[in-house]
């Protein structure tokens, strides 16, 4: 890769965003597995097929954009049907999968009817937050809440348990800042601290959200205004996990002893007239 990024290689007709425009279009997702309370990354679809993990392992899925038609993916829904075949070949099953936000792109009944027929070919549990795309009916997200809001509360927040590590789902996208940044709110980030207080410093914690909590680049709306105030609130928890969509890339901070088994070279393969960019990460450490 290019000491610039992607930006190098706009001669070869590809720029950066382009590049993460490619990368949604993917058509998978990317397992986890949770191994001594803390969750690491398996892989795309077709790595973690072929790795066959064992135990606890859970998949997270996003920015489907069922309705989108346009030049990147003139058919979504059909992308998002080879993503469910790659989950109904695996050999054993996740949990459940995590949706991260933008199931449908305009937020319509005939999206969500689709999104739903084809996830629920996998037969197993969804966990979903909203996208900025699952909120743009004419009352603001109630079509997302009347069909994936059960329990949850304001917007849709909500947590749960499951072998051991505590879940949050937090939304972002509803009253979106100057540049198109997240928001919380108070009332969300008043919830998050009570649901955190009962738990011990050693509960493995994973939350989800659709845009990322941390700024990752501003000028973009990569990043929620008010993130910091959450994460703040995670701080005392030994192992916290903070997944995401919205970006179309995975980006991950880690910090203690085992960094150097985390920190890596992350390769982008792409060939003109090919479908997919090949992703291969090899960390310092093994």
């Amino acid at each position: 890769m290019a000491k610039n990024g992607f930006d190098d290689d706009q001669e070869q007709g590809l720029n950066r965003r382009q590049a993460l425009e490619c990368m949604v279009w993917a058509g998978t997702g990317v397992l986890w597995t949770v191994s001594g309370g803390v969750p690491h990354s398996v892989g795309l679809l077709g790595e973690a097929m072929a790795a066959e993990p064992t135990g606890f392992t859970f998949l997270q899925m996003s920015d489907s954009h069922i309705g989108f038609d346009k030049k990147a993916n003139p058919d979504a829904l059909a992308t998002l049907r080879e993503a469910v075949g790659k989950v109904k070949a695996m050999p054993t099953k996740p949990a459940f999968i995590i949706h991260t936000g933008d199931i449908t792109h305009l937020s319509k009944p005939a999206e969500f009817d689709n999104a739903d027929k084809v996830f629920g070919e996998t037969g197993l549990q969804m966990h979903y937050v909203p996208g900025e795309h699952d909120n743009i009916d004419e009352e603001r997200g109630k079509a997302y809440l009347d069909r994936y809001g059960k329990g949850s509360k304001g917007a849709g927040w909500y947590s749960f348990d499951d072998h051991g590590v505590h879940f949050i789902g937090l939304v972002n996208v509803v009253d979106l800042k100057a540049g198109g940044l997240g928001n919380l709110g108070a009332e969300q980030l008043a919830w998050l601290e009570a649901d955190l207080k009962g738990k011990s410093d050693s509960t493995p914690i994973v939350v989800f959200a659709h845009i990322p909590l941390q700024v990752i680049y501003k000028e973009w709306g990569w990043g929620t205004d008010d993130g910091m105030q959450a994460l703040n609130l995670l701080k005392r928890f030994g192992s916290v996990t903070v997944l995401n969509g919205h970006i179309h890339q995975l980006a991950q901070k880690v910090e203690d002893s085992k960094l150097r088994t985390l920190l890596g070279v992350a390769s982008i393969n792409f060939k003109p007239g090919d479908q997919r960019l090949a992703i291969i990460d090899t960390p310092l450490q093994g």
